[in-house]
């Protein structure tokens, strides 16, 4: 018989202590001969991950991992993996909620496709050093697989003095075309991120962050390369094939499938 899981408050300090720990290993800067490029160089396959639930269940999803070409955008490798979340959700903690299964999809292709393993940049449904404590979905991956990695979030996460204001709002409605952008600008002064209009076609921004080996700025240039539409092509793909899976796989419950 398993033990029964710790209280909420013991996990949060478990998990508080861990963060902190793993936050001192992520690299800011550029790391790669090919972010130094201007047309990124060199940079052969990006990937790109997500979970898709079926709505009303919490706890079996689709994690999922593809791998795109660069800067052709055709997507290479696919896997799909039904997988059990084991640890509760806790705000501010969903990363170890899902890196886990993210992280045994990268491995998975290092086994048995070590030649199309992204070992230049992982996009990640999520973000980055955008966060409570500096240490999103991004950031854990990266640190955790070594590999660069950037957190493309479609909604703001209102956290350390970044809100939906006026201003906020006023600063959407001035990025003009696709690849404009502006800071995320904590109340101590830090730019944890920025806003994107990834494309000409889309006035809704996503929120760029760093997660790991890679500059905010490279960054978020690299996040307008990779838009088709409004979200990056490897995070578009990932979803999209993700959402099928399900929709495949358990038809009775395809009209409830959510993120």
């Amino acid at each position: 018989m398993s033990a029964p899981p710790p209280p909420p408050e013991d996990l949060i300090k478990e998990w508080e202590s861990e963060q902190a720990r793993l936050r001192q290993q992520v690299v800011e800067e550029d790391t790669e001969d090919w972010q130094m490029s201007p047309d990124f160089s060199g940079l052969e396959r990006v990937g790109g991950v997500d979970l898709s639930f079926i709505k009303g269940d919490d706890i079996n999803a689709c994690a999922q991992l593809v791998v795109l070409s660069y800067p052709d955008l055709e997507v290479l490798y696919e896997d799909s993996q039904m997988v059990a979340l084991t640890a509760p959700y806790i705000a501010g903690f969903l990363a170890f909620r899902e890196t886990p299964f993210l992280l045994e999809a990268l491995q998975r292709l290092q086994r048995n496709w070590p030649g199309l393993l992204p070992q230049q940049v992982v996009f990640v449904d999520g973000n980055g050093l955008f966060h409570y404590r500096e240490f999103g979905l991004a950031c854990h991956l990266g640190v955790l697989s070594g590999l660069p990695c950037v957190g493309v979030a479609k909604n703001l996460l209102q956290v350390q003095g970044v809100y939906k204001s006026e201003e906020h709002q006023s600063q959407i409605a001035a990025l003009q075309k696709g690849g404009d952008s502006f800071p995320l600008t904590a109340a101590s002064g830090k730019v944890l991120g920025k806003a994107l209009r990834s494309s000409d076609q889309s006035s809704k921004p996503v929120y760029v962050s760093v997660g790991h080996k890679i500059s905010l700025d490279t960054a978020v240039r690299l996040t307008h390369t990779c838009c088709r539409y409004r979200v990056p092509e490897p995070i578009r793909q990932a979803d999209c094939r993700s959402r099928e899976y399900l929709r495949k796989h358990f038809p009775a419950e395809s009209a409830g499938i959510k993120e």
